[in-house]
């Protein structure tokens, strides 16, 4: 039995799943999202919780057994909380502009980059901090990783943009005579 695949999602107050052959969707207060249905697993609402079950044995279907309990509990999660990400921009002479859908960056480049985030993902930006937020968790990763490769960080000054939690691995520079 999947470890992930066997718990319960508990669906707060204000969110509504509705099942289809091919989509789930949800719905709830920061908007709404679907979720493709599984073909090998079937899911059912039941006294405020979604119980995610997978027809047979079958290798398929325990693969998508906690595949399917993820990709709807992380809808219900954006849903009601939603995701943030947060990236620095780190290096002398970097810039960060903007906010809401659009940003620009000075990244060293002999010109400025815009970056337009896709519908459904806001940007923050606070000094050197750019937060990318949303309800869906696959698209807000996308964003932020989409942001960080315009200039990752190197290892030698740790220049580029990199993500909060992130530790960059130094390097030596070359040594001196």
């Amino acid at each position: 039995m999947s470890r992930i695949g066997k718990l319960p999602i508990e669906i707060p107050s204000g969110v509504t799943i509705t099942v289809d052959s091919d989509v789930i969707a949800v719905k709830g207060p920061k908007g709404e999202l679907a979720v493709p249905h599984l073909s090998d697993v079937t899911v059912s609402v039941e006294d405020g919780n979604a119980i995610v079950a997978r027809k047979d044995d079958e290798r398929i279907a325990k693969a998508q057994h906690g595949l399917q309990r993820a990709l709807l509990n992380n809808a219900v999660v954006g849903i009601t909380q939603g995701f943030e990400k947060k990236l620095e921009v780190n290096g002398v002479g970097f810039r960060v502009n903007g906010g809401g859908q659009a940003i620009e960056m000075s990244l060293g480049f002999s010109h400025p980059v815009h970056y337009k985030a896709p519908e459904g993902v806001q940007l923050t930006v606070n000094k050197m901090e750019i937060t990318v937020s949303g309800t869906d968790k696959q698209q807000v990763g996308q964003v932020a990783a989409e942001i960080r490769a315009l200039k990752k960080p190197e290892p030698y000054k740790g220049k580029g943009i990199k993500y909060a939690d992130e530790v960059i691995l130094r390097k030596a520079g070359k040594a001196g005579k």
